[in-house]
């Protein structure tokens, strides 16, 4: 605006006045440093020109003093109406220099001034030095010189000012970008937070309307962000969720807090799913209610592992109570069944007597094997982790299979490994019965000639894992009972017990082994164990912490 207007007035003064010559030079000059200038900002003031728009600025205000009194001297000298123009550069400078640079910039307008008074107090064609005009000037009349000193005061004060209060601005500007920029990383700070909260958060103002929705609140309330931001909570939870609108509006009503409650709402699918609610009254400085802040959680999965741990307490104290009521039936039935074989040797018993004597010690034998079983299952808690070697525990289970009662000579028992020696971490006992187990529910699957039982070992060197495969060609597991299979007391089969997977499966659990199972029917069901690898360089803290680290997974199909 300030070099608009100063080609304004210059514009008048071309045309409307006859100027000298010798300010051709310096307005072409003056055009060439405005050009220049102007291209420099246009570029970009990062490229590291900053001194050379400096420069290329003193050029400029000095070529415009320049101008400046040669206008002045032309259309009057100390009568020019013109004079206010120094006034315009003084201000401009402030901008560029600021306080101490705009004080130069006035000493220089001040002595130009004071030139053109000394180059007009002379005659025609006559040199006269500084000091004769300073006489002169000194001399002159009371007008003249008050003029003059007027001139020079409002110059430097003119300067003062505007040095002052550019300097002030730049002040407060660096302030208000600080303080802008620090406002900006609040802000992003504090919205990537809230949007990258697990929790829903929901803001509402004194008049109920949503005026914030978190990505998490559009997740667990099933809402969208721009469906609900600007209307009344009433109107948008009234359907599906009028607890929690209860909640907000009871909040701006009655200006109260709720830390913690359990509501239900339901989802789009009109499922229904329970949600622990938190609200906070928000206030600004003076106290006045600006709105309600609801933070909430879906408590669907809490609610699931409260239940399973709810159900396993109950079982573990069922199981407890069981494995005692098992002890103590077992005292007086191994009493009962021995007084009857006692009888059973000794009374010729014959038809249908007979017969209810040896249902009775039948029944009496199984009932001590059921009892053996569970209490076996109760008493697998805490295994003692040591160095086992695995294929030779193999071998002796082998060894035990070709006499058990369920084996028979047109079953062919294979044994694979890439490897002789595998030293796993776990419990020698525990880990033969686990095997036998698994074997021996195979075998009484194994009916038909030309059956196969494998027991196939893979050690990972790199993993530090053995994983056992143990694969029969048997008629296989049928969908519908895959997910009961360790279930305590499930059998398909006549004699069984149910107890045989279900003591595997604690085993596993108490030794940390992976175990999973894939079955095919008519095609044979094949048992995985992953075994952790044992070193020699562990300690027997480590062997423990090695062994609680695996996991024991859920059946798979």
């Amino acid at each position: 605006m300030r070099l608009i207007t100063f080609v304004i007035l210059f514009a008048v003064v071309v045309f409307g006045i006859d100027y000298p010559g010798f300010l051709h030079l310096p307005l072409i000059l003056y055009s060439v440093f405005t050009l220049g200038f102007a291209l420099l900002l246009a570029f970009d003031r990062r490229h590291r020109l900053q001194m050379m728009s400096v420069s290329v600025i003193a050029l400029q205000f000095l070529l415009e003093i320049v101008i400046e009194s040669g206008i002045i001297f032309t259309t009057g000298n100390i009568n020019s109406p013109f004079s206010a123009l120094f006034l315009l550069t003084i201000v401009s400078a402030a901008l560029a220099y600021r306080l101490v640079g705009t004080l130069v910039v006035a000493s220089l307008v001040s002595l130009a001034y004071t030139f053109i008074i000394w180059l007009h107090s002379g005659e025609v064609g006559e040199l006269v030095f500084f000091p004769d005009a300073l006489k002169t000037i000194v001399s002159a009349q009371d007008t003249v010189f008050y003029s003059i000193f007027l001139h020079i005061l409002i110059f430097y004060l003119i300067a003062f000012i505007s040095g002052y209060l550019a300097e002030r601005l730049e002040t407060r500007g660096r302030q208000l970008a600080d303080t802008s920029r620090a406002l900006k990383q609040a802000k992003l700070e504090t919205d990537d937070i809230l949007k990258h909260l697990n929790s829903g958060l929901l803001t509402v103002d004194a008049g109920g309307r949503v005026i914030f929705f978190n990505p998490a609140a559009e997740r667990i309330l099933g809402y969208r962000e721009e469906e609900v931001k600007g209307m009344r909570c009433d109107e948008v939870f009234a359907d599906r969720m009028p607890e929690l609108a209860a909640d907000l509006l009871d909040g701006l009503q009655h200006v109260d807090s709720h830390p913690r409650r359990e509501i239900n709402i339901q989802t789009a699918e009109r499922q229904v799913i329970p949600l622990g609610l938190s609200t906070s009254i928000l206030t600004d400085e003076g106290g006045s209610l600006r709105g309600v802040i609801a933070i909430f959680s879906d408590l669907t999965d809490a609610k699931s592992l409260e239940s399973k741990v709810r159900a396993a307490d109950r079982l573990a104290a069922v199981g407890e109570l069981s494995a005692s009521i098992a002890h103590e039936i077992r005292n007086p039935l191994t009493a009962i069944s021995g007084s009857v074989e006692v009888l059973n040797n000794e009374l010729h018993l014959q038809g249908e007597n007979a017969r209810l004597m040896q249902l009775i010690v039948k029944e009496s034998h199984r009932l001590s094997r059921i009892l053996s079983e569970f209490l076996q299952y109760a008493r697998i808690d805490r295994p003692a982790y040591n160095k086992v070697e695995l294929c030779h525990l193999i071998n002796d289970v082998l060894q035990i299979l070709h006499h058990h009662p369920s084996f028979h000579s047109d079953v062919r028992l294979n044994f694979e490994s890439d490897g002789s020696i595998a030293y796993v971490v776990g419990d020698e006992d525990l880990i033969k019965q686990l095997l036998l187990n698994l074997a021996v529910n195979a075998l009484e699957a194994l009916e038909e000639k030309g059956d196969e039982l494998t027991f196939r070992l893979v050690v990972d060197r790199v993993g530090r894992m053995v994983e056992l495969y143990i694969q029969d060609n048997g008629p296989g597991i049928a969908g519908e009972h895959r997910k009961r299979v360790y279930q305590p007391f499930f059998s398909t089969k006549r004699q069984g017990t149910g107890l045989g997977l279900a003591i595997v499966h604690r085993i596993c659990s108490a030794l940390r082994v992976d175990i999973g199972f894939d079955s095919q029917l008519d095609h044979g069901t094949t048992f995985r164990l992953e075994f952790a690898t044992y070193t020699d360089d562990r300690s027997d803290s480590r062997v423990a912490s090695t062994a609680s680290q695996a996991v024991v997974k859920s059946p798979s199909a």
